[in-house]
């Protein structure tokens, strides 16, 4: 394996110090021409690689921003990390995507990770229901902004969509439609945004004068296809099956229409779907399907912004300390009517 050539290698080929070396990569106006190009010459011929880990640590300050998020397989979060990196790339900075998987285990895992990396700051759309883990990274005193999560019981910065508002605007679609019985098929019941759709879901149906008894949940255990073609299938085992399906989210309706080609059930004629997210695929699916769509590259974009800003106070800017104020963004959602819901009633 061959060796890896440090500062005072160079030093030594070049026949100056160390601290000529440093200067010449980090402040090179203060080195004479030719002593210049001589430490320039033996970096090129022995192929010195400035360790920027360790220029970090001296400095106290790390290039790059952690992102943790549910299901890198969903093109949502894609999305969202696509916002997070093109805003941390503007201020010259990284950023280290990590899946948790949904498991509260995996995400403690990576927040131990970037504590151990010193990342600048932690883009964070929780797994753990109960707080635990957050309140185990606060101790590092790390900043970090929730992401797709209202910071209930926090203090820290987040950006989010209204949920709530979501999942209304889906059913008040479908009962405009002339739908009274509707599927939720809901997604793990510990996450916030599952049971805030459901409670949207709810409120239209109540404005329509229509019970909860007018929603049947099919909870699942993962927000995937996989995990939707299951709930389809159970839905086609209910005797009083309902006209409509709301997902929780675009995947699990992926799932249920494809549970239904297969079963030759026709979307929409027999049963309407309506996802969540608005994902690409959404608009690509054989049958198009309907979905409350969230700006996730907006989202990942601010939440980026918000964390930049919250890293840079007590940074002098020649008149003192700047200051951070946490806040809470919530974006609205937009429903997008396709073809999977337009069957007359």
């Amino acid at each position: 394996m061959a060796q890896s050539v440090g500062i005072k290698d160079v030093a030594r080929a070049a026949g100056v110090s160390v601290g000529t070396v440093s200067n010449v990569i980090n402040r090179p106006d203060t080195v004479a021409g030719e002593t210049r190009a001589r430490v320039l010459s033996a970096i090129d011929r022995l192929g010195y690689v400035r360790s920027e880990s360790a220029r970090q640590l001296r400095a106290g300050r790390s290039r790059i921003m952690g992102l943790l998020v549910l299901d890198m397989g969903n093109p949502f979060f894609v999305d969202v990390a696509r916002g997070a990196e093109r805003a941390a790339r503007e201020a010259g900075l990284g950023v280290m995507v990590c899946n948790s998987a949904q498991d509260a285990v995996e995400e403690a895992e990576y927040l131990s990770l970037f504590a151990e990396q010193r990342v600048r700051g932690v883009l964070l759309t929780p797994a753990d229901a109960t707080g635990r883990n957050i309140a185990a990274f606060r101790r590092h005193g790390i900043p970090f902004v929730l992401v797709d999560r209202v910071a209930e019981g926090t203090t820290e910065c987040s950006v989010s969509v209204d949920d709530i508002a979501g999942g209304a605007l889906a059913v008040r679609h479908l009962v405009d439609a002339g739908h009274r019985s509707i599927a939720y098929v809901s997604g793990p019941p510990g996450l916030t945004q599952v049971r805030d759709r459901r409670t949207g879901a709810l409120n239209a149906l109540a404005e329509a004068g229509l019970g909860p008894e007018a929603l049947r949940e099919l909870p699942t255990e993962r927000l995937d296809v996989a995990a939707g073609r299951d709930a389809g299938a159970r839905l086609l085992g209910l005797a009083d099956r309902p006209t409509a399906v709301f997902c929780a989210n675009d995947l699990l309706a992926l799932g249920v229409l494809q549970a239904m080609y297969a079963a030759g059930v026709t979307v929409p004629d027999d049963l309407a779907i309506v996802g969540y997210d608005d994902i690409e695929f959404a608009a690509a699916a054989a049958v198009p399907l309907t979905s409350v769509r969230q700006p996730a590259v907006t989202m990942g974009a601010l939440a980026a912004e918000l964390l930049l800003e919250e890293t840079e106070r007590g940074e002098g800017d020649g008149k003192g300390k700047r200051t951070h104020e946490h806040r809470r963004v919530v974006l609205q959602p937009e429903l997008v009517v396709r073809r999977s819901s337009l069957a007359a009633r």
